[in-house]
């Protein structure tokens, strides 16, 4: 067990490291600049680490912020709740995970992070097909909990290896999610505040475009909660929306069309999954709204549906107002009003005319996408 162990400490400890940082300890200082001019002098190629502007690129403009960070003492390398942060998620992976799949989800987190800002903490815990595995992975888990958290009794451990939905059921039912813990520090022990995804290995397969989707679905979730502040998860939940229409429908369709947008991706793409999903208003019950669907069965109604609305919202507003301005209003004037001062109308009304909308033909709907 502990050699198993030591092997995903060893893991994690390369993982978790912040650009700017190409000494890789934990620090920003004239050690890493020495390396940096180094690097654009010898036109070395490209290193994540050294991209400071994230352009894919190394160059003297990045050289020029990581000389303001060392002259201004400002270190890229804390990472703080709500702040854009430079540091790099840590990734996990069960044994049976390939180094194929490890650069597929990292790749498409940092589509994800250039597009909607680098967010965290952030752990990345993907997981295979094998149980063993698994059940070996959910062991480390609630170690590396425990290690990270002192604050956490001796109970936990117990409790976390029979949470509901482990790696173990990861592996056999597939699936992806993000969860969190969010910890005041002004407390008299303040524990760890983090974000997790987890991704399994099907529903989707990693050779599926969905999985890409997913792990960028994923991220936008860590993005919406990197915007709530409280330590309340009962405010928590009610600045998500507790159905899932809002959330989880503004998570797929920027998922969906960040995709849309990347090389290679068919033109059609957007307008053809869009069309997909227009086809679950085909289940509502009379008289129901996309925001009565919690949770559950039905669930998919919410997120296909859901999507659509936020891509109404936005044809009707601005994606800039729905990604920035919503969300950075949430904090201090809560949902509604949020909601009533970036898009001119009160949630209520907004529904009203989007039901009003999917009672139009799919051509006329899908001209609201760009």
């Amino acid at each position: 067990m502990k050699l198993f162990l030591l092997s995903f400490i060893i893991i994690s400890e390369i993982f978790s490291i912040c650009i700017g940082d190409l000494n890789e300890n934990n620090e920003i200082d004239s050690s890493d600049l020495t390396l940096l001019i180094g690097s654009i002098i010898n036109n070395d190629s490209f290193n994540q680490l050294s991209d400071i502007n994230l352009d894919l690129q190394t160059n003297i403009f990045d050289l020029m912020i990581l000389s303001d960070y060392i002259s201004n003492n400002i270190n890229p390398c804390e990472v703080l709740w709500g702040e854009t942060t430079t540091v790099l998620p840590e990734y996990y992976f069960t044994s049976d995970i390939d180094s194929v799949q490890i650069n597929q989800v990292k790749e498409y987190y940092e589509i994800a992070r250039s597009a909607w800002g680098g967010y965290g903490p952030l752990e990345f815990w993907i997981i295979g097909t094998e149980i063993p595995a698994a059940i070996h992975m959910d062991e480390y888990y609630c170690e590396i909990r425990m290690e990270k958290d002192n604050c956490l009794g001796n109970d936990f451990l117990q409790w976390c290896l029979l949470r509901d939905y482990s790696f173990e059921d990861y592996a056999n039912y597939g699936g992806a999610g993000l969860s969190l813990n969010r910890e005041d520090p002004n407390n008299t022990c303040s524990g760890y505040s983090y974000m997790e995804i987890t991704l399994s290995s099907q529903f989707p397969f990693p050779n599926e475009t969905d999985y890409n989707v997913v792990t960028m679905h994923e991220y936008f979730h860590a993005y919406q909660h990197s915007h709530i502040y409280t330590f309340d998860y009962d405010e928590r939940s009610e600045l998500m929306v507790e159905n899932p229409w809002w959330s989880e429908g503004g998570a797929e369709y920027m998922a969906q069309l960040l995709y849309s947008q990347q090389t290679g991706v068919s033109v059609n793409y957007l307008r053809e999954r869009m069309t997909w999903k227009m086809n679950s208003k085909n289940d509502l019950l009379e008289g129901e709204l996309i925001s009565d669907i919690p949770y559950g069965e039905r669930a998919y109604i919410a997120y296909d549906l859901g999507s659509w609305a936020i891509a109404y919202l936005i044809s009707l507003t601005d994606l800039d107002i729905y990604k920035t301005d919503f969300y950075n209003d949430l904090n201090q004037h809560g949902w509604e009003d949020s909601f009533t001062m970036n898009f001119n109308m009160s949630s209520d009304e907004f529904l009203v005319s989007f039901h009003e909308f999917l009672e139009l033909d799919i051509n006329q709907q899908i001209v609201i996408l760009p």
